[in-house]
């Protein structure tokens, strides 16, 4: 099916079913296209706690949708395909966790969104790439286990006056930015002002103007004088700001753009499907969701 019948299809079906669709910025582009909100996982978190809507289809990876179902337990939450798996997210162990937990137990477990339901139940609270450091200061603990992502704990641990145990976790997207390629783009492009995801390596940060969520960047290359910018985060984020600050040039901070091979896993045929056929429903035991919703509730609930 040509791609403006998928997306009349999957309108319609919305429409019939109450059904909203939330996307994530590193979606296929088309995506956007059926999407009634698309967000960084702060603001998709934001979203699912506050729809209306009986039914979720959630075109991001896993922990997206599990946390859309978390914050609305009585609501269905679909996923257009199982093969959307974040591979950081499944890099913890949660036995290994409780050990850590049980070594440190003046530590609070801070986990980042990107993580499985059952690393959200072990955690104290949870954050995103947007309020990390926010969410850290915002907590009465000296020391914090923060989980998954090694780049993002030395980010925030930079950032405040705390001692921080970080999971050896990475997104593999963003730790293949390299810091001698980003020196020779910003040499290439004087003019150009760099922007970051906080998931690149120290040293990559190290080089940029600003460092910020998905989001951010939004703002950031709609309120900066710059005509040029070097991008350092996945493809389609790069993508979203050619559609939406058409006027302004968007450039990959690396040699080739960096692919979330997971996130493009959904397509318009799936999401189709998925409402057609009502599949994929992500399904958390009660006693795992009651817990990771306490973790999920605590970072929505900061001022």
């Amino acid at each position: 099916m040509e791609e403006e019948k998928l997306i009349k299809k999957i309108n319609e079906l919305k429409k019939e079913k109450g059904a909203v669709i939330l996307t994530h910025s590193y979606q296929r582009a088309e995506i956007y296209k059926v999407a009634d909100f698309i967000g960084d996982s702060y603001e998709l978190a934001r979203k699912a706690s506050q729809t209306e809507a009986d039914l979720i289809v959630f075109c991001g990876v896993d922990f997206m949708a599990e946390s859309a179902k978390i914050l609305n337990p009585e609501k269905r939450v679909l996923i257009p395909t199982p093969k959307a798996r974040c591979p950081m997210a499944a890099m913890i162990s949660d036995g290994q966790l409780k050990e850590l937990k049980e070594q440190h137990k003046d530590a609070a477990v801070v986990s980042y969104v990107n993580t499985r339901c059952s690393t959200k139940a072990l955690s104290d609270i949870c954050c995103t790439s947007s309020n990390a450091v926010e969410v850290v200061k915002s907590l009465p603990h000296k020391k914090i286990i923060f989980t998954p992502d090694r780049n993002l704990a030395d980010y925030v641990r930079k950032s405040c006056n705390k001692k921080i145990i970080p999971w050896n976790g990475y997104c593999y997207v963003h730790d293949t930015f390299d810091a001698s390629v980003l020196k020779s783009l910003k040499e290439k492009h004087p003019d150009a002002k760099t922007i970051v995801h906080p998931e690149c390596r120290p040293e990559v940060v190290d080089l940029a103007d600003y460092v910020c969520s998905t989001s951010q960047m939004l703002d950031v290359a709609r309120e900066d004088d710059a005509r040029q910018f070097l991008i350092g985060t996945e493809i389609g984020m790069i993508e979203r700001l050619k559609i939406e600050v058409p006027d302004k040039e968007f450039i990959s901070a690396n040699e080739a753009p960096n692919i979330c091979l997971q996130m493009k896993q959904n397509t318009l045929e799936l999401t189709l499907k998925s409402l057609e056929e009502e599949k994929y429903e992500i399904k958390i035991d009660e006693d795992t969701l009651r817990k990771a919703k306490n973790a999920l509730e605590g970072m929505l609930g900061l001022k």
